[in-house]
């Protein structure tokens, strides 16, 4: 904020306190402020544990039997088409990046779910870090107990480890809201808004404040003496884990995950299922400095888990698009009306696609060979579509990407050098991204 004067931001200030809205002059800063090199840059990343269809959502394959019962619809920009079931994206296609090119080797959601969140097989020694966990490191505040990444509605039943900070260790581990993990969701429209909440952030009624201070003391006191003689990775983890939680508890992040200070307009909007209310908590951590958010969409229905649409792949697609499309796209539309978008960047992605041919059970099957994946918001260039796909879907016909450059891409993105490395457990300097950066899309 050096490069802004201070009369200026008086000015800007002044004209809410005179009764303007907010929306009106935030912009308006944020265009100040953003060229400063010291700007703090964010990532959303939307996961859809399952592997999403592509052929059902951002690559559409009208008037082929591969297409399915899906119509496209015309986007802001001039010949390109997403799904009908996604209108609020469709309207703002122009922050979009279709990457419909992306081509990778693991089919299997363990496998699929390490590699596209990592960068990296699951093979050897090394345990390599989540992207959130690496890009949280370089993004956001160095001290030990800083709160930079939040996980919220993980389903990690697939992969435990691809959600972990791997040898990067627990300072940079996420803080999970909601976890997905073992508990049966339904998408689409509830009678009440979703319960995501960080458990034990305000002390118990029964326990005074001076009775927690004197318990947080007597903690200190014991803990500090037992890591005298205690130095190894584990108590070290145990401690990390529980000073981030008390500092947590006293800093104002913690009025981010209560969504009941937003008004039932703005709550409706984003969608009342876990999927929704996830991405307004990300817009109020985002606002609040958080460097790294994910939220994922992996409900269960149908037999379904989340994207994984082996059968009933139509009605499932069409209510995962419509949780998808109300919560990603008034989440745009806010971070552009506060002026946070271009400062921050999204990934839509999944550990895989799905086949273009419809089994016999009216479903789609696990396909790494073709898919898509979307960027959007801070560092892109949007309004349009790269790579391409054959009419039948089956394969990459041009601009194939892999695992590795959608990562690098990621980072570049967020001025952040996919090169930079990380010393593993064993010694070895890992990269954060090995792959090449889709340079085409980004701005």
């Amino acid at each position: 904020m050096n490069s802004i004067s201070r009369r200026r931001l008086f000015q800007l200030a002044g004209a809410s306190v005179c009764g303007y809205s907010a929306s009106g002059w935030l912009p308006a800063l944020a265009d100040e402020i953003s060229p400063h090199p010291d700007r703090k840059r964010h990532c959303i990343l939307l996961w859809m544990a399952g592997g999403p269809s592509q052929t059902d959502t951002f690559d559409m394959k009208p008037g082929h039997a591969n297409g399915g019962e899906f119509k496209e619809i015309a986007t802001t920009i001039p010949g390109l088409h997403i799904s009908e079931h996604l209108p609020r994206l469709a309207e703002q296609a122009d922050k979009l990046a279709i990457v419909r090119g992306l081509s990778t080797k693991e089919g299997d959601h363990e496998r699929g779910t390490y590699l596209m969140r990592t960068g990296h097989q699951a093979r050897g020694p090394v345990r390599f870090p989540t992207i959130g966990a690496s890009l949280a490191k370089e993004l956001g505040d160095s001290s030990d107990l800083a709160l930079n990444f939040v996980s919220i509605s993980p389903y990690r039943a697939f992969s435990q480890a691809a959600y972990g900070p791997g040898f990067l260790g627990p300072k940079y581990a996420p803080l999970t809201v909601g976890a997905t993990d073992n508990l049966p969701t339904s998408p689409g429209d509830m009678p009440q808004y979703a319960d995501l909440r960080v458990d034990d952030l305000a002390r118990p009624a029964n326990v005074s404040e001076q009775q927690f201070d004197k318990r947080l003391k007597l903690w200190r006191t014991l803990q500090d003496g037992f890591l005298t003689d205690h130095r190894s990775a584990s108590p070290l983890a145990h401690d990390t884990v529980y000073r981030r939680a008390l500092k947590l508890m006293d800093s104002n992040i913690a009025q981010a995950f209560d969504l009941e200070e937003e008004p039932n307009t703005v709550r409706d909007a984003y969608g009342r299922g876990r999927f929704g209310q996830g991405c307004l908590m990300a817009r109020r951590l985002i606002e609040r400095g958080v460097a790294f958010v994910e939220v994922s969409l992996g409900a269960f229905d149908g037999g379904n888990i989340g994207w994984d649409t082996h059968q009933n792949n139509f009605p499932a697609v069409r209510q995962l698009s419509n949780d998808l499309d109300a919560g990603w796209g008034t989440l745009m539309r806010e971070l552009d009306e506060r002026g946070l978008l271009e400062s921050t960047t999204i990934l839509w992605m999944g550990e895989f696609g799905r086949t273009p041919a419809i089994n016999d059970n009216a479903g789609r099957d696990h396909f790494p060979g073709a898919w898509t994946c979307v960027f959007g918001g801070g560092g892109i260039k949007g309004g349009q579509a790269y790579g391409k796909t054959s009419e039948d879907g089956i394969e990459v016909v041009e601009g194939k990407a892999n695992e590795a450059d959608v990562l690098a891409t990621l980072c570049m993105a967020l001025g952040v050098k996919p090169s930079k490395e990380n010393i593993s457990e064993q010694g070895r300097p890992i990269k954060i991204a090995e792959g090449t950066a889709i340079k085409d899309i980004l701005a």
